[in-house]
């Protein structure tokens, strides 16, 4: 049994890299969360581009950013931390400034800046997590992840909602809103730059000592490939089960989703703190139990047919998210735990890796699913997830040993 841990208002934003490096990350997020949801939106009516071509580049763009990964994670290895975040940020100036500048239908300037904006997505979530891994240690540094990614969420939920009342104006309006969020992350860029927090490299033991072998987790990073569907079915999962299945409005789908939003913003830290005096593993093995019984809830509400059958798909999304903010609240933490230091950055990286591979995979098994019946999509996600927790929970550490939190040295030079 661990510790339990206190909300510190504070204190967590110390821990978090300090008030400057919040900032950075709420702006960032403002910034994504003006584009991301529309970029697709963007290739086909600012740009004149078929569906099909302008998502091809898109998933593109989130393949070349999951094989930067080992780059990225043995620059942070090195020791840089603010500095490897605020270039995630600055490689997505240069995708939004290609985007901006790419005239219609130019599908391969297009390509080039979703390419950017994929290498900065996919990097920003390690060199994040190794930033307050450095700040921060054991359960104050859960906290702290937990506190930046209800954040993130609070960024992007206003930045979609801007977004979408600015779309009233049409393609200018895209364009506009494109510009700006070029201009958030330049600014979030400085500010994360300006933080200077550098980590100094654990050096390998003189030849002859003694060095235990950097864990492995397999199945660790296998079963986060299939936890982190949790976070597209709010956007995914549900919209197609409620708009094609039960033939709902689609004020269900936005629903689902602010409830969503508001929940992870209002919960992710308090769960992580509560949940903070049980170990990670137990907590994130619970976590996978619980988006079980959500996606046996669904199969049960889709049951009902039209006119139930919304309301409750809406009510077991709830039970959802709480299964994604445990998931979201211990798996970092956990990678982080279990990490020996020299190695830390490239450890986080392979997580990220599995990461971004299972939310690129999950729209197209998800709709590949669905046509089936919800008896296939929901038994699958349950018996996968299930699967996935009881391999969590019983997988070993290195040596049979659980490892000490390991910590770097660090100085701030501000």
């Amino acid at each position: 049994m661990a510790t339990t841990t206190k909300i510190r208002p504070r204190a967590l934003v110390r821990a978090s890299g300090g008030p400057r490096y919040a900032v950075a990350l709420a702006v960032d997020a403002l910034g994504t969360g003006l584009l991301r949801p529309f970029l697709l939106l963007y290739g086909v009516t600012v740009l004149r581009l078929s569906a099909p071509v302008t998502g091809t580049a898109m998933t593109a763009g989130v393949v070349a950013g999951l094989v930067c990964m080992p780059a990225v994670g043995r620059w942070l290895d090195r020791g840089a931390r603010s500095t490897v975040v605020a270039a995630s940020m600055l490689v997505r100036v240069v995708g939004v400034a290609l985007l901006v500048a790419t005239p219609a239908g130019h599908v391969w300037l297009f390509a080039t800046a979703a390419l950017f904006l994929g290498v900065g997505n996919q990097a920003w979530p390690a060199a994040h997590a190794a930033l307050v891994a450095t700040v921060a240690h054991g359960r104050d540094r859960d906290a702290a992840l937990a506190g930046g990614r209800a954040l993130r969420n609070a960024g992007l939920g206003a930045g979609a909602l801007l977004a979408t009342v600015c779309l009233a104006g049409g393609t200018s309006a895209l364009r506009a809103l494109a510009a700006v969020t070029g201009l958030a992350y330049l600014a979030a860029a400085a500010l994360a730059w300006s933080v200077h927090l550098h980590a100094h490299p654990v050096a390998a033991p003189a030849e002859g000592g003694e060095e235990a072998p950097a864990p492995r987790m397999r199945a660790l990073l296998a079963a986060n490939v299939v936890y982190v569907f949790c976070l597209n079915v709010p956007e995914v999962a549900l919209p197609l089960v409620l708009v094609t299945q039960l033939h709902a409005s689609p004020v269900w789908s936005a629903v689902v989703f602010v409830a969503n939003t508001v929940l992870v913003v209002t919960l992710q830290v308090p769960v992580t703190v509560l949940m903070s005096r049980f170990s990670r593993r137990t907590v994130l093995a619970l976590a996978g139990v619980v988006l079980t019984a959500s996606y046996l809830g669904f199969l049960a509400a889709t049951s009902l047919g039209p006119g139930w059958g919304a309301p409750a798909v809406a009510a077991v999304s709830v039970i959802c998210t709480i299964g994604e903010i445990g998931y979201a609240g211990s798996a970092t933490a956990l990678v982080t735990a279990l990490a020996p230091a020299r190695v830390l950055g490239r450890i986080l990286a392979r997580f990220e890796l599995s990461t971004g591979f299972g939310l690129a995979v999950s729209p197209a098994v998800i709709t590949a699913l669905a046509p089936h019946g919800p008896a296939v999509l929901w038994g699958s996600l349950a018996a996968a997830t299930l699967l996935s927790a009881s391999a969590v929970g019983t997988e070993k550490e290195a040596g049979g040993t659980r490892p000490r939190d390991h910590g770097h040295r660090a100085r701030a030079d501000a």
